[in-house]
């Protein structure tokens, strides 16, 4: 089961739509945004995605109430302010778009997955949930898919997470 995942997509649309068709090649089966959609015509290129959406708004998010209504009027998926908890495939996940919060997250243990943006740079790594590292420690995963758009660091990335295999890999557009 895979989860793909993208950030700071900032109105590009034409790595949106590369993105969401390497989503579908992959066969996700949920796809998490973590902010700054930008504008809500955004919505139009997540309409090819295969799967639902689900994200939080950005700092760069303006018109927050227009950006929801297109999204679940065109079917595209649910957006939800930041932080925004939820489970899927029995894993518990957090996404936000806040990296402040990112390390206090992953060391509560409450969450499988913590997911966010805003830094535009890709991230994957795991923190322990237990001090000890005995028997049942489990590790959680932090990923943040750097920017789909392409504008800050020069290298348009997104995410997939293997839920079965626990791994997590960047994708370049």
């Amino acid at each position: 089961m895979k989860v793909g995942i993208i950030a700071d997509t900032h109105d590009n649309l034409l790595a949106i739509s590369k993105a969401v068709d390497i989503f579908n090649d992959e066969s996700i089966e949920l796809l998490i945004h973590a902010g700054d959609f930008v504008a809500p015509f955004t919505s139009q290129p997540f309409k090819e995605l295969k799967a639902p959406l689900v994200g939080v708004f950005g700092n760069n998010d303006g018109d927050k109430l227009l950006l929801k209504a297109l999204y679940k009027e065109n079917g595209v998926g649910e957006l939800y302010e930041d932080p925004y908890e939820f489970e899927f495939a029995t894993k518990k996940f957090v996404v936000t778009h806040k990296p402040l919060i990112v390390k206090p997250l992953a060391a509560s243990g409450m969450y499988n997955v913590v997911v966010y943006g805003h830094t535009h740079k890709a991230v994957i790594e795991r923190y322990s949930n237990r001090n000890d590292g005995g028997a049942g420690s489990e590790k959680t995963v932090v990923i943040n898919p750097g920017e789909c758009c392409g504008y800050i660091t020069g290298r348009k990335t997104v995410a997939i997470l293997d839920l079965e295999k626990a791994e997590a890999k960047l994708v370049e557009l």
